[in-house]
């Protein structure tokens, strides 16, 4: 960049005047000889319009003020956020406007400082963590409903630790808490606050843990915002309730906890159930159960009486009285027909018997008929299986008598 003066402007007078295009463009040639700077200062106005931004940067200790103007190509490149209070430097270059008479600052660059610088570095980290899915509401935690032992990370004697201890005491006497005492703020904050988190979620009887703070301006508010106490949170099994106590400038441990309290007050109100409020509660359930039962008593009651108090219930002797005429034509029924079945199996007996006796030999002997047996039991059945004088038994229809063969000879053939 060139620091040397322009050429000595020539001599004006009211009769030789300079013309009003002449002096401005005398004037953009002397601006543009400044070439692009840096300044730093506060942004006090901050407008876009069409894709750019128009406004006003203003000198930290003085009274000074200068417009601006960010092209919409320029704005792309530049950190999210950016706006009206921010303490920034930019890489700016003069640009008098010969037409309209105005000087304006291209901006090509901005870059925070400061708190500003901070707040831009905690804004990339909150970008990382989300993108991470640390903040997801999928991943958090329910609070268990009455929690036999808090775990409480705090500062040593703060008040917000009287008041988680006080006002959770308040409504549910009986509560137990677990306290850790750390650093909240300073070079020891994040260390202690690590240790006494990660302590806590060993602890098996610790059900829900809550780090408290009773607020502070953002410097001091850093510990809970760094990524060390983020991830120690992030990596809890036991459920984290965050009661920084800060809505301006919300701290990152706010975003990952398993719920945000906006006073550690509200945090022992959230933690802990009213026991007035649960014995209401029990007695409402008691009254509408009782309600409900009763109703269904009476209920089953009345449709009890509509059943009895139908014909067929009314008197139950005609069931009976059916019954009884049906028994009866069912006995008289079944002894018929016993009794034809035992006429038919008598009338098939005595078919069978004088069958049998007339199949019987005894009944062929009485007719006068006789049996002729040799001595050695054989049936005789013809005569030439007799020989002259052999012994023979014949069977008669009353007894059996012994006789002796005869074979007549040729003489006695004929004979009767």
């Amino acid at each position: 960049m060139t620091d040397t003066a322009p050429s000595t402007p020539s001599p004006t007078s009211a009769d030789a005047p300079w013309p009003v295009a002449e002096l401005s463009q005398k004037l953009k040639g002397w601006i543009d000889r400044l070439g692009a700077v840096w300044v730093e200062g506060e942004i006090t106005q901050w407008g876009v319009s069409g894709g750019n931004v128009y406004g006003k940067v203003k000198d930290l200790t003085q009274d000074a003020t200068v417009s601006f103007v960010v092209w919409s190509s320029v704005r792309s490149r530049l950190p999210e956020g950016l706006g009206q209070g921010d303490r920034v430097v930019m890489h700016v270059k003069a640009n008098w406007w010969v037409k309209g008479g105005s000087l304006t600052m291209q901006v090509f660059d901005i870059r925070r400082v400061g708190l500003g610088d901070l707040l831009e570095r905690l804004e990339r980290l909150r970008q990382s963590l989300r993108a991470e899915g640390l903040f997801e509401a999928s991943r958090k935690k329910p609070l268990p409903f009455l929690p036999h032992l808090i775990g409480l990370v705090t500062g040593t004697d703060s008040d917000a630790e009287k008041d988680v201890l006080r006002n959770a005491a308040l409504r549910w006497p009986s509560v137990a808490f677990r306290v850790h005492h750390s650093a909240v703020q300073g070079d020891r904050a994040v260390g202690e606050l690590v240790t006494a988190i990660e302590a806590l979620d060993r602890d098996p009887e610790v059900d829900v843990i809550i780090v408290a703070r009773g607020g502070g301006d953002f410097q001091n508010l850093l510990p809970f915002s760094d990524e060390r106490v983020v991830r120690a949170v992030a990596a809890c099994t036991t459920p984290v309730v965050s009661a920084i106590g800060h809505e301006n400038d919300r701290p990152l441990l706010d975003d990952v906890a398993d719920l945000r309290a906006s006073t550690p007050t509200d945090a022992a109100k959230r933690v802990v159930p009213d026991v007035s409020d649960e014995l209401a509660g029990v007695d409402q359930a008691r009254s509408r159960l009782r309600s409900r039962i009763s109703l269904l008593v009476r209920t089953e009651v009345d449709r009890l009486g509509q059943l009895r108090s139908r014909p067929a219930l009314a008197s139950s002797s005609w069931i009976i009285d059916g019954r009884a005429d049906e028994l009866t034509r069912l006995v008289a029924r079944g002894a018929e027909l016993a009794t034809r079945r035992l006429d038919r199996a008598t009338d098939e007996l005595v078919e069978r018997r004088a069958r049998l006796r007339s199949l019987s030999p005894q009944s062929t002997l009485d007719r006068g008929y006789a049996i002729v047996q040799r001595a050695d039991g054989g049936v005789v059945r013809a005569s030439a299986e007799l020989s002259d004088g052999d012994a023979l038994r014949l069977t008669l229809a009353d007894g059996v008598v012994a006789a002796e063969a005869r074979i007549p000879g040729p003489d006695t053939e004929g004979e009767q």
